[in-house]
Parts: structure tokens; C-alpha cells; sequence
């Protein structure tokens, strides 16, 4: 029997995210190679919002958000996998919208 597809609706204050590329080496902004082995100390990822439950009010899908890496659960949807968090565990949301009475950093991704 063939699995039937379902369309997967979050729930409360939940956010599913999948996690954009880019944890393993990286480069200093002088050009310095430093390799994924190489931590210092907690190190902060950015993902992409995928789906939202009906509670969460500051991040929509197509969102770029940062979080903790151990503060999440993964799941596996259709051979990609996903974090699942509560909308308070983000620390960053980089938006594009453009609406200039935000209250951010002032610092462009």
C-alpha cells in the first residue's frame, strides 16, 4: 500500500527550520582556513523557516534564523532532514523585508 502524502501543519509556538549549509570548514575574514574540528566555544548556525505553528508571530517561512544547534529536535520528512524549535529558543532573524521602523542591528547578511 503506498504511503498517503499528508501536508504537515506546526503547532503553537513551533518553527521547523532546515539548516543551510555551511557548518563544516570555514574562512576568517582574513582568509584564514579553520577547519569544523576547530571550536572555541559555542558556536551559533543559521537555517531557513520552513513552516510555523499558529502562535508564532516573529518569523514567517522564508525566514533566515539563528539558533543553538543543541537546542533542537530533527526530524527526516521525505529524505530531508529538519529541526523542529520553539519560537523563543531563536536568537536571530534575518528578514528581507525592508521595513525601515524595525528595531535591528543595522547589519546586512
Amino acid at each position: 500500500m503506498p504511503d498517503p502524502k499528508f501536508e504537515i501543519q506546526m503547532l503553537h509556538d513551533r518553527v521547523m527550520i532546515k539548516m543551510i549549509d555551511g557548518s563544516g570548514e570555514r574562512r576568517s575574514s582574513a582568509g584564514i582556513v579553520i577547519p569544523a574540528t576547530a571550536q572555541v566555544a559555542k558556536r551559533l548556525v543559521w537555517g531557513e523557516v520552513v513552516g510555523t505553528g499558529q502562535h508564532v508571530r516573529g518569523v514567517k517561512a522564508g525566514d533566515r534564523v539563528l539558533l543553538a544547534p543543541d537546542d533542537q529536535y530533527e526530524v527526516e520528512i521525505q529524505g530531508g532532514s529538519y529541526l523542529v524549535m520553539r519560537e523563543r529558543d531563536l536568537h536571530a532573524v534575518a528578514s528581507a523585508d525592508t521595513d525601515t521602523t524595525s528595531q535591528g542591528t543595522g547589519l546586512y547578511l
